[in-house]
């Protein structure tokens, strides 16, 4: 066992250190969050800081009082920085390496250091993962004590998860999860972004986002598939491109290149475009440059424009990253009148007055300072980008562009602050992608983002893993339907290629999408080569969040669910219980995520694959129902192809017997029409 192992093993069985630890600094080799403003008045501070030393041994208090005081009145929140551990680096290790009583807790551990890991982590040190806010855990205090409880936990308990906090391990039994997660679960009364920042400065909730704070972000790759799918589809529906061509001298403009948004750059070059990606934070585009990400990184827009002009032209596939903000870059657009085939928006406006979207004319140093100094100047000024943003977007339409909404609440933000986004009917003049793409061709069908990660940390295992999704496929392929073929053969080809496209950033992971039925399959065949040596370790498996049941969001993943239940969310409570009784390791369930706090639940899931037959059993009734239970909604609110995908389950499965809805004649409803006006 090496040195650091040894470290990373006593120091994750110390939990929170019995004396002070050495405060280790602002590390300036990673990126750090921007400070947020000052929301707390100084009762509220005086609770938030007795709330953080609930955490510490008392004869620590006075000092660490002060401490936590300077930390509310700098960043806005307490982080705890001094227990931040630094005698070990911060990354998936072997699930060997865990001093673990059970596999199960091991892989745990695995997915929350992978979590953190400096080169998937936004803000590591902020212990946000991802969309400015995503956060793991609130301080370093719930990270050291939640490891700690890993390490002692059996297969006779669960850990239970309030918004970061352990709040401790409980006696359950070895099929219950071994960990149960909620984030920001509050009543719907208090569901605003300001009720947010108040209660998350106080240290009483997170933003868990989707997958940072289930413990199931892979990194960029972790939406790279399914944006390429939609880069793709987009160009099939809108651009005339037929099936086999890929986007060879197809012109694309976004921005974001932070953890999620980062995909963009790899799926635009994967798919064959030439495309730019504006981003304000150097620090984040430099990164995904460093990584394999972006072909090139420039701070001119005239150059980001002109390299992205000669590379369509040539049917050249290229990724520029512009620093520099979208909207100038899409005002310079309109100026020099650049035809540009498919546009969209990444940045993190479910956040837009905290740092997840920044106003025009302005450096990001300018801009950060702005944010915790002058809040209201800075949201003033974000208000007036965001119209300006939409105007040009509108002008560029107007040209030929086809433009749709990410998923980031680009068009609810914008119609918030009176930017002309809205037709006169008051719906939204540009379509979500899930609206217009994903949800009819690949969610109501089933398909969805499937993840999962080696737990060996050998890229020979992934690459094994990769063999064994690809036979599944092409098996399936063969024996498809006219209605999901081509969504096969899109994936069949992704997983044949994904190897060539350096997509691992931290553990060795992938993913793909795939319906019930190719989960499955591929699940079991993975937990086969687990139990015959085929594969050297484990795999955990799971999902995004952004799933076919996963989550209820009226703006992005439900945006084609049209029958009135759109702002409902059973299907998101139900996946996440459904799942706990059925055999995930564990669940989770969250308010907010994508597109913002009091916008959207969602419920996700881990599973880990050890080679056993309970495994087995384990992995068919729980991806089943993780599927099904969405495909079932989207068949109820009339979803076509969700009623024919329903029908294929029942078909394979006799136990299963969903509701089916009666269709009415349209001629009915033109006739009553006359009668309810």
């Amino acid at each position: 066992m090496d040195d650091e192992v040894m470290r990373l093993q006593a120091s994750l069985k110390e939990g929170i250190p019995s004396r002070l630890p050495p405060h280790p600094g602002l590390d300036q080799g990673v990126d750090h969050a921007p400070n947020r403003r000052q929301i707390l008045d100084s009762d509220e501070k005086l609770l938030a800081i007795q709330n953080a030393l609930r955490y510490i041994p008392s004869e620590h208090h006075e000092a660490m009082a002060v401490e936590f005081l300077d930390e509310l009145n700098s960043y806005g929140r307490i982080i705890m920085r001094r227990y931040r551990p630094v005698e070990y680096s911060m990354k998936a290790y072997p699930l060997s390496a865990y001093p673990a009583q059970c596999q199960q807790a091991a892989s745990i551990m695995l997915m929350i250091q992978n979590n953190l890991d400096p080169d998937v982590a936004q803000f590591p040190h902020e212990l946000i993962t991802y969309g400015g806010n995503g956060s793991v855990f609130q301080n370093w205090a719930q990270y050291r004590l939640t490891m700690k409880y890993l390490c002692e936990m059996t297969e006779e308990q669960t850990l239970v998860m309030y918004s970061g906090h352990p709040l401790g391990l409980f006696p359950s039994h070895a099929n219950a999860p071994r960990v149960v997660i909620t984030n920001g679960m509050v009543i719907p009364n208090h569901s605003s972004q300001d009720d947010y920042e108040r209660m998350n400065a106080m240290g009483v909730t997170q933003y868990g986002q989707m997958t940072a704070g289930s413990y199931m972000y892979i990194g960029p790759q972790g939406i790279v598939h399914g944006t390429t799918i939609t880069l793709l589809n987009a160009a099939r529906l809108h651009l005339g491109l037929d099936d086999e061509s890929d986007l060879s001298g197809i012109t694309f403009i976004t921005s974001g290149l932070g953890g999620m948004s980062g995909a963009q750059a790899k799926a635009a070059t994967i798919a064959g475009a030439a495309c730019i990606i504006a981003e304000t934070n150097a620090h984040a585009a430099y990164k995904r440059h460093e990584q394999g990400w972006l072909t090139t990184v420039t701070e001119s827009i005239d150059e980001a424009i002109d390299q992205m002009v000669a590379a369509a032209h040539r049917k050249e596939s290229i990724s520029v990253g512009l620093v520099g903000n979208i909207v100038e870059l899409w005002e310079r657009c309109v100026e020099r009148n650049i035809r540009v085939d498919l546009g969209s928006d990444q940045t993190s406006l479910h956040n837009p007055y905290q740092g997840g979207y920044f106003p025009a004319d302005r450096t990001y140093e300018e801009s950060a300072q702005m944010l915790s100094a002058e809040p209201e100047q800075f949201k003033t000024e974000v208000q007036a980008t965001l119209r300006r943003h939409a105007n040009a977007i509108n002008s560029m339409a107007e040209n030929g562009m086809y433009f749709w909404d990410y998923g980031n609440a680009f068009l609810l933000e914008a119609s918030r602050v009176g930017a002309d986004v809205l037709n006169d009917d008051g719906s939204f003049k540009y379509p979500s992608y899930v609206e217009d793409i994903m949800g009819p061709l690949c969610f109501d069908y089933g398909f969805g983002p499937y993840r999962w990660v080696c737990t060996s940390g050998l890229p020979e295992d992934l690459a094994t893993t990769d063999a064994i999704a690809a036979s599944v496929l092409r098996r399936m392929r063969d024996n498809a339907s006219d209605d999901v073929r081509q969504q096969i053969n899109d994936n069949l080809r992704w997983i044949e290629q994904a190897g060539n496209n350096n997509l691992v950033v931290g553990s060795q992971a992938r993913i793909l999408y795939a319906d019930d039925v190719g989960r499955r399959e591929i699940a079991l065949a993975m937990n086969r080569a687990i139990a015959d040596g085929t594969l050297k370790g484990s795999v955990v498996l799971g999902r995004d969040h952004h799933d076919v049941s996963g989550t209820d969001s009226p703006y992005r993943e439900t945006a084609n669910i049209r029958d009135g239940s759109m702002f409902t969310a059973d299907m998101a409570v139900q996946n996440a219980i459904g799942d706990a009784f059925r055999g995930a390791t564990w669940v989770s369930l969250h308010n907010g995520g994508g597109v913002g706090w009091g916008e959207v639940i969602n419920g996700g899931f881990g599973m880990l694959l050890d080679g056993s037959s309970e495994a087995d059993q384990r992995l068919q009734n729980m991806l089943h129902w993780d599927v099904n239970n969405g495909v079932a909604r989207r068949a109820w609110a009339r979803n076509t192809g969700a009623v024919s995908a329903i029908q294929r389950a029942m078909d394979g499965e006799s136990r299963l017997k969903v509701t089916i809805p009666e269709l009415v004649e349209q001629s009915l409803l033109d006739t009553l029409r006359g009668e309810v006006e």
